[in-house]
């Protein structure tokens, strides 16, 4: 299935007509905006996707994991609806979780090392299951805008930097569907019946008070990438925790916390916080060309914690903005060989190598970074190669991409298009529009959609004489338009009425020597 055809899939399912049904959770009637069938799609295409544009599996600690793993799967089956539930821990600082339709739930390595006693964890974990299960998010698409971030998710590389900006397609559908923020009953609900969860499944239902306490102290005064993470999409509130104490008033006592098991299998993640700490601080100073500083930070973070493939990466980001891309291309081999199956090492190896003049091995390395996930930067990239090598179909193919939008990357793709493709196929570059004078004769505007200057402009108008015979008559736009550039002409042809089809067709256009 194409990257087009999924997205008109994923619009039908949003503009199907909704239903009542009974909610599994609640009990309560609800409109529904998905069937179970859909939702499951849903997560399943876009649960990849979305594993890479938010940090890729932590997969230095397999232990935590699998212990993630199976605190989740204790609650799944106690949950009010069987999904075909997975869990995966995030390489990521920030403190999130989420979770997509249909069961697929992730939880950030900076939110575990927040967190105090598996029952906490037990409270996130069964909060996401309730989530799905109730179908918020789902709900939610159906009802919100979520509409409108799927028509625009591939063109969201288009942007500039950081991974929101790289992705284009599935992710970009699926960072709409986590990041939007839960409304505050939603909230309540996942709360209260993840607490019923917690206790069927063993745990002690006072963790999610716990939680609650802890996420309302850690919100006071928190930097953006706090309240960017967990905060955004579930804000704490001393009403949830308020809540949380009714709710854990009303299950029977007791029940496992759970501490001394959690800090156990915590143990080599914790052992390595100070490391990611110190990337963290580095990609910081990454944003502000503090190279020699980032490849220090990045020295110490590998000491602490060789095993991180991450802080070999970024050592690569800063030789790359150093222009040395000999050493860049050997740090992100160093990234490879202890994790291999994630874009951004593709991405940022194969750009080393573009610049290296190496394009059968630029080629291979972006290629592969858009099987793990499909970036504006490398089909942008990939276009250039195709160019250099005279592959012009093929240039052109990987342009058109990331053409739509008012991004610098996609006004860059559009004027690599002119330049390959504007003589052939005027009409895709040069936009026109028909209205009538005050005298109802047809006046003719073109705009040039590109990010050149061209000349050479010419149009055909078609048209009914005195004698109600159709005949045609060819134009030419005599000055040069520069890019985003409108001109008008007035053809003298008439009538013409307003809202009526535009007999226009543009001929000929080029790029201007």
């Amino acid at each position: 299935m194409t990257m087009r055809s999924k997205t008109l899939f994923l619009v039908a399912i949003l503009l199907g007509l909704t239903a009542c049904a009974t909610n599994p959770v609640t009990g309560k009637r609800e409109l529904v905006g998905m069937s179970e069938a859909e939702e499951i799609k849903v997560g399943e295409e876009n649960y990849k996707p979305m594993l890479q544009a938010q940090g890729g599996k932590y997969d230095v600690d397999p232990a935590l994991t699998a212990y993630v793993s199976e605190v989740g799967q204790k609650l799944a089956v106690v949950s009010d609806r069987d999904l075909p539930y997975e869990f995966v821990v995030l390489n990521s600082s920030v403190p999130n979780a989420w979770a997509l339709p249909g069961g697929k739930i992730a939880i950030n390595r900076g939110l575990l090392t927040e967190l105090q006693s598996e029952a906490e964890l037990a409270a996130v974990l069964g909060h996401e299951i309730v989530h799905a299960a109730a179908g918020h998010t789902s709900q939610r698409a159906g009802r919100s805008n979520i509409l409108q971030g799927i028509l625009l998710g591939a063109a969201i590389a288009t942007a500039g930097s950081g991974y929101g900006d790289y992705v284009v397609g599935g992710a970009g559908v699926g960072a709409q569907l986590i990041n939007q923020q839960y409304g505050q009953g939603d909230e309540l609900e996942s709360d209260r019946y993840g607490m019923k969860y917690m206790s069927l499944a063993g745990y002690d239902p006072e963790g999610a008070v716990m939680l609650q306490e802890t996420f309302v102290r850690l919100s006071e005064g928190r930097d953006a990438d706090w309240l960017s993470g967990l905060f955004a999409s579930h804000p704490p509130s001393q009403k949830r925790v308020d809540a949380n104490k009714q709710t854990a008033a009303k299950l029977p006592a007791g029940g496992e916390m759970g501490r001394e098991r959690y800090e156990d299998v915590m143990a080599k993640t914790m052992a390595a916080k100070p490391a990611y700490d110190l990337y963290d601080e580095a990609n910081a100073l990454l944003a502000e060309k503090k190279t020699s500083e980032v490849i220090a930070k990045a020295d110490k973070a590998i000491e602490i914690f060789p095993e991180e493939a991450n802080f070999y990466a970024l050592r690569g980001d800063a030789r790359f903005l150093d222009d040395d891309f000999d050493k860049a291309v050997t740090n992100y081999d160093s990234a490879i060989r202890r994790r291999d199956d994630y874009f951004y090492y593709y991405l940022q190896r194969g750009r080393a190598n573009e610049k290296l003049e190496k394009l059968d091995a630029a080629k291979a390395d972006l290629t592969k970074s858009n099987e793990y996930l499909p970036t504006g930067i490398a089909f942008y990239s990939l276009g250039n190669i195709a160019r250099d090598q005279g592959e012009t179909s093929v240039a052109i193919s990987h342009y058109e991409k990331i053409a739509e939008g008012d991004s610098e990357l996609a006004v860059k793709a559009r004027t690599e298009l002119a330049k390959l493709d504007l003589t052939a196929n005027p009409q895709k570059y040069v936009l026109r529009r028909c209205d009538p004078d005050s005298s109802g004769n047809l006046v003719v505007s073109v705009k040039n959609n590109t990010g050149v200057i061209i000349d050479n402009v010419g149009f055909v108008v078609e048209y009914r004489d005195a004698n109600g015979q159709v005949k045609s008559e060819s134009r030419k736009i005599s000055v040069p338009l520069g890019a985003g550039e409108v001109t008008s002409v007035n053809t003298q042809l008439g009538p013409y009425q307003a809202g009526s089809n535009c007999p226009v067709t543009i001929t000929s256009a080029r790029v201007m020597p």
